[in-house]
């Protein structure tokens, strides 16, 4: 009897093993039925700056084996807070609003869409995204839902870090603003999405929310005016769909800051 009980208790213990070794790690998109999108480029010496920026510098400080034979490596980084995949935030044009530690979570991540006008700015390296850009694609989609983050995708991804295709120039320094191409969101557009979608953020796989020939920023004034902060220089955005996906889009808290490095990602629900 007595080793009829341990058997039993040993192929209950067994039974139990397998069962765990079997299921999924809790940390696996699996689980929750989500694919996870990076779109985010990596700070290098490639990243594209605006042309009046400093530009990332990385510094090593030490690298290599120790006297106490450890490997041990350390570095220094620099840059403007407006470079790569970074985060505008509201103060950046509008005084008093949003400073980057002071954005609520709650505006950097939830819900999202995608409006592809990507066909349009390969016409035209100064398109505006519209708000006839916006309604087709509600026609197509459905409404963008309240507290939406409004991802806006021209197609100049694929140039990054060409600073010349992707900006319109190479140049650097005051007078390159001038030559400075690229597709931005229509003023009105802007309006409008604030006005009837009470939205959270906006981003956009350019260099500016607002296109490269812009002087007064307009959209930038509108949603920051709004406390709407806007996502720039965000990747991968062809690899993601028109609706039914998450972001997360979280920025070093600069305190007080203008606007900060940013590590976005796309959660894409399952079946899309």
């Amino acid at each position: 009897m007595k080793l009829l009980v341990l058997l039993t208790a040993a192929l209950i213990l067994v039974s139990g093993c397998e069962r765990r070794a079997e299921a999924p790690a809790p940390d696996r998109p699996a689980v929750t039925g989500e694919t996870i999108v990076d779109l985010s480029y990596s700070f290098d010496k490639d990243t594209v700056y605006w042309v009046t920026a400093e530009e990332f510098k990385h510094e090593t400080v030490a690298e290599g084996m120790t006297d106490n034979g450890y490997f041990y490596s350390a570095y220094n980084y620099s840059g403007a807070e407006h470079g790569g995949t970074h985060i505008d935030s509201p103060v950046h044009f509008a005084e008093g609003k949003q400073t980057v530690d002071q954005i609520p979570l709650e505006k950097l991540i939830g819900n999202a869409v995608k409006i592809d006008v990507s066909s349009k700015a390969a016409e035209d390296r100064d398109y505006l995204v519209s708000v006839q850009d916006l309604q087709d694609w509600e026609k197509a989609n459905g409404e963008i839902p309240k507290n939406s983050i409004v991802l806006l995708q021209t197609g100049f991804g694929k140039f990054y870090p060409d600073k010349e295709k992707y900006l319109g120039t190479a140049n650097r320094g005051e007078a390159a603003v001038k030559e400075l191409h690229f597709p931005g969101l229509d003023p009105a557009a802007a309006k409008w999405l604030i006005e009837n979608r009470k939205i959270n953020a906006v981003g956009i796989d350019t260099a500016s929310i607002d296109r490269g020939q812009s002087t007064l920023f307009e959209s930038h004034v509108a949603l920051m005016t709004n406390d709407i902060p806007a996502f720039e220089n965000v990747a991968n955005l062809d690899k993601i769909p028109a609706k039914g996906f998450r972001i997360v889009a979280l920025p070093i808290k600069i305190k007080g800051g203008s606007g900060a490095p940013l590590r976005i990602i796309a959660m894409v629900g399952k079946g899309n």
